[in-house]
């Protein structure tokens, strides 16, 4: 049975408030390096924020732009949007100013809580904003930045610190807008996906409760940041829905870093991505050094993951991942291996509560094995795509969102990816997908990372190109470019094999961790004349 929520719901209570009532009032919430804190400390530090946003003038329905890393703050004020009634938007603290810019002007947004070190890049969009009021500063005096005229520039320390720790929180409807989750932007600016405040506790209820069986005695811990949806669950809300903690830090991401955050705060969750996956295997001496017994599982998401990369994550740390599918659209996770029955190389098999088909350019349902559209059913769908109605039109329809990944199903209901639809290549007249083509190249020692796209010839046909990241001891040569062609082509169909291999130090990646297909086919052409692969 799908889950059923009252009609004044208000998804703080859910996630948050509902502790204190269940007697975890002094259970800890939140891990940070240095500090810790309890469900009622961040119940009051919401609290002042939502005292804080409500004296600012913030209204039910306003948008608050979160432009912070992780911790204490990001939480306090997440929840302090929702317990106001405002609409939470949340975006990464690496953007230029052009970027939030943008932002400020989409979200029409009245305060933004930002960080200090980010206000010399946000000051100069907000100077332009005609909107934003009120700029919240976290770790500052809140001195005015760059004169901004129109703005209140404060200090989040002061401006909370004196506001009221006692807040009745908004007595919202279940379909009221709740949060924008931004998607990717692949193909020019993120749209934001508009969800109620049903949506991200159905999807807790479904994914979180019923496939990670996420409990009280849970520590999270996330390779993403918390401004990216797929963090926002596993990292913040799926903890909070069920008593467990989360584990925060603000620097960047990478391996050694995870591993010292693994071996501080000793999570059983770690949610992740491949790229950190693969990066986090190449570490000289891991498995001697650190100790990764405290995990039960590991979540992927974002792009899926080579079953390679699965085999040598576990044979090497006996640490089970469970990939999946999910998007902004849905908010998490609709599609999943679950704890002891992970498919390597699948994206496992329906979530309850969730509903999918896989239908052709006529978007008629395709015969089981037959790749085509995934679409998606299920209650955690977003509303629309914010003022954009005509790609709204395209995605939803119904209960139904049509999703742009090219997928099959097996007659054992497991769901295996194929690529963006936008990524698909056809080569002689026949669709080519490019992860399958990437997790055959991916087998061979020499291949540590790799991408693959389209690239017209000299005579505008479309052919295969790889870009390939070499393991160490192996050179990028013309016999190495070779003995990878053959490789594929003694495993693939003849016409899936690279034409072109371009040998790459890395590959770029959005600021998510996933793969930047898009910078790739941007790169300058390699000549006719020339040779096929390159050092960079």
């Amino acid at each position: 049975m799908d889950p059923q929520f009252p009609k004044i719901f208000n998804m703080a209570t859910y996630f948050l408030d509902d502790n204190l009532d269940q007697g975890r009032g002094e259970e800890v919430a939140v891990f940070c390096p240095g500090s810790r804190y309890t469900y009622s400390d961040v119940v009051e530090m919401s609290n002042r924020v939502a005292s804080s946003l409500v004296s600012l003038g913030v209204e039910m329905e306003d948008r608050v732009l979160i432009v912070l890393p992780d911790g204490i703050e990001f939480v306090a004020a997440w929840f302090g949007i929702a317990k106001a009634g405002a609409v939470i938007a949340m975006v990464n603290t690496l953007l230029p100013a052009s970027d939030y810019e943008y932002y400020l002007s989409y979200t029409r947004a009245k305060v933004a809580v930002v960080e200090a070190s980010v206000m010399e890049r946000f000051g100069a969009a907000a100077a332009s904003s005609e909107f934003l009021k009120h700029i919240l500063v976290v770790g500052s005096s809140g001195a005015k930045p760059n004169a901004i005229d129109h703005v209140s520039v404060q200090s989040y320390d002061h401006v909370t610190g004196a506001a009221s720790s006692h807040f009745e929180t908004a007595a919202v409807s279940r379909d009221d807008i709740a949060i924008w989750l931004f998607t990717s932007g692949s193909t020019g600016h993120p749209k934001a996906a508009a969800h109620l405040h049903h949506d991200l506790p159905y999807n807790t209820e479904c994914y979180a409760k019923q496939v990670l069986k996420i409990n009280e005695n849970d520590i999270t811990l996330s390779v993403p940041k918390l401004y990216f949806g797929y963090a926002t669950g596993t990292n913040l809300l799926f903890p909070f829905a069920v008593g467990g903690a989360t584990a925060l830090f603000p620097e960047r991401s990478t391996p050694e870093a995870m591993f010292e955050m693994i071996e501080r705060f000793r999570p059983t969750i770690l949610t992740t991505v491949p790229t950190m996956i693969n990066a986090m295997l190449q570490v000289d001496g891991a498995t001697s050094r650190y100790d990764l017994s405290c995990l039960r599982c590991c979540v992927s998401a974002g792009e899926a993951l080579p079953p390679e990369l699965y085999n040598k994550w576990t044979d090497t740390f006996g640490v089970e991942i469970l990939d999946g599918i999910g998007s902004a659209e849905m908010f998490h996770i609709y599609i999943s291996n679950y704890p002891g029955d992970v498919m390597p190389g699948s994206l496992g098999r329906l979530v309850p509560g969730y509903e999918a088909e896989i239908v052709g350019p006529d978007g008629r349902a395709l015969p089981t094995g037959e790749m085509g559209t995934l679409r998606i059913k299920g209650d955690s769908a977003a509303l629309c795509y914010w003022n954009a109605h005509e790609a709204s039109k395209a995605t939803f329809s119904g209960d139904w969102c049509t999703s742009g990944d090219q997928v099959r199903v097996d007659d054992r209901g497991y769901f295996w990816y194929c690529g963006r639809s936008d990524e698909m290549l056809k080569v002689g007249g026949i669709y080519v997908s490019p992860t399958e083509v990437e997790n055959c190249l991916l087998e061979h020692p020499a291949v540590v990372e790799c991408a693959v796209i389209g690239e017209a010839d000299e005579n505008n046909l479309m052919k295969t190109k790889a870009f390939v990241v070499l393991a160490d001891g192996f050179e990028a040569t013309a016999a190495q470019e070779l003995e990878l062609k053959e490789f594929v082509k003694g495993r693939l169909a003849p016409h899936k094999y690279p034409r072109l291999i371009e040998f790459r130090s890395e590959l770029p990646k959005s600021d998510r961790g996933k793969l930047n297909r898009r910078a790739l086919k941007q790169s300058p052409r390699i000549r006719p004349d020339a040779p096929a692969f390159r050092e960079q």
